[in-house]
């Protein structure tokens, strides 16, 4: 364990989801974080020290999951459960060492198979989510293959299949994605972009009984669940609105509970930790590594309220804590809707509503901050990417002259890369923001 010689230091990891970005014709030629309007941003990157972070590696466009625990100090191949299991911890699952949990988005099929859209349009309330879910596990699908099926809505069209053996032995994670939008590559979910997608057949990934048992048993799931889903009232309810129906489920990135789970935060790094999160797979994450749980859930309509409320929570755990991460949803959203000019507009809701009232009166002979992004989600590609993204270290001193911004400093992807922190892994952060004054980065 990492002795905590710093104690009188307080730091806050503080991360946007998906912020990264490319030039795009609609924010005038320009990423939507290089053409929104962030003053308070602005002043900490002409105070601090900026850089980029590679988050996995060239080829690999990490998804949120495996961002945020390499962000975090860990390896996401060989500390992961997977995010199926994240998410099931993220809304309290009570997961058995012979279950498996996926990721699960309910879908929009034609009359052929193929994903018309992979999100329901967006616009598939939680509780509507909630009742389909509960329609399926009511159903009890994969009684004949003596396992009980549990489908968990969660937010939005977003979910979880909780797979529970009653006979038979454990199930095995080491099955491939049925959603043609996301592949396994280890322990490690890799976005990806199909030409033509439809749901794929799950498949064993190793030659063991359990593992041929349970891609079977998916199989079987997604194959009962579609007259099921196709007769709900929900979806009779949508089509009489024209609105997109959730008729199909896609399902990735299956795991169980790790056997020994990965070391808490504080047996890695010695200090007290807490999460400000908004959806349950950083919630997971917070619970895995024993983080202190503030969760806060969905923004919200009222988002000036709601980031508000987060700046608040954010100053008060650092108070208590030696150190606090804190998850940002809002990017994310329109970058995987090609809205540059939404995706800029959040960004200067963020930097308005939450770093204006975080960043007033905060000690920074006391405090240090890192602002960064889990991932790129170019408004052009709508998709994640392997981009490095932004980062911006505040609390350690200016950028040395020969780094330094030659005219105004503006917080960007293109500003951030000729920063004195230059490219580094996503591994090295948590050593620099712990660091203190005296070993600070230079």
């Amino acid at each position: 364990m990492r002795k905590e010689s710093s104690a009188s230091l307080h730091r806050a990891l503080i991360i946007l989801d998906g912020l990264g970005d490319r030039p795009h014709p609609d924010t005038g030629g320009l990423s939507p974080v290089e053409a929104a309007s962030t003053p308070n941003l602005d002043r900490l990157v002409a105070e601090g020290r900026r850089g980029r972070v590679m988050l996995i590696g060239p080829g690999t466009a990490p998804e949120s999951d495996a961002g945020v625990l390499a962000l975090l100090g860990y390896d996401p191949e060989q500390d992961s459960p997977g995010r199926g299991v994240l998410e099931a911890l993220g809304v309290g699952i009570p997961l058995g060492h012979g279950d498996v949990a996926l990721r699960m988005n309910f879908a929009t099929l034609d009359s052929t198979g193929a994903i018309l859209d992979s999100r329901v349009g967006r616009g598939l309330a939680t509780e509507e989510s909630a009742r389909l879910a509960r329609r399926v596990t009511e159903a009890n699908l994969l009684a004949p293959e003596g396992i009980r099926a549990e489908l968990r809505a969660t937010v939005g069209h977003r979910g979880v299949l909780w797979l529970h053996p009653t006979s038979g032995g454990a199930l095995s994670p080491e099955i491939s994605n049925a959603d043609p939008f996301y592949e396994r590559v280890g322990g490690l979910g890799r976005a990806r972009t199909p030409t033509a997608p439809r749901v794929l057949p799950v498949t064993p990934l190793d030659d063991q009984p359990s593992s041929a048992r349970t891609a079977a048993a998916v199989n079987a799931f997604l194959d009962r669940a579609a007259p099921v889903l196709a007769r709900h009232d929900v979806n009779a309810e949508r089509s009489r609105n024209r609105r997109p129906v959730a008729n199909g489920i896609l399902l990735r990135n299956a795991g169980r509970l790790p056997v020994p789970p990965p070391p808490s935060f504080r047996d890695r790094y010695g200090l007290s930790g807490a999460a400000v999160t908004e959806m349950p797979v950083e919630r997971g994450i917070a619970r895995l590594l024993g983080l202190e749980d503030l969760y806060v859930g969905p923004m919200g309509a009222d988002r000036d309220a709601a980031l508000r409320e987060r700046a608040r929570i954010t100053r008060e755990a650092l108070r208590e804590h030696a150190f606090v991460y804190v998850h940002l949803k809002g990017p994310d959203e329109p970058g995987h809707d090609g809205n540059a000019p939404a995706k800029k507009g959040i960004i200067e809701d963020l930097d308005r509503s939450f770093f204006g009232p975080f960043l007033e009166g905060l000690d920074w002979g006391t405090t240090r901050v890192a602002v960064t992004a889990d991932h790129a989600t170019p408004c052009i590609l709508k998709a994640h990417a392997d981009d490095p993204v932004p980062l911006l270290l505040a609390g350690f001193g200016p950028e040395p002259a020969a780094t330094r911004a030659g005219g105004a400093a503006k917080f960007s992807e293109r500003l951030c890369a000729s920063g004195s922190l230059g490219l580094q892994p996503a591994r090295m952060l948590l050593p620099r923001l712990l660091a203190d004054r005296a070993s600070s980065p230079s």
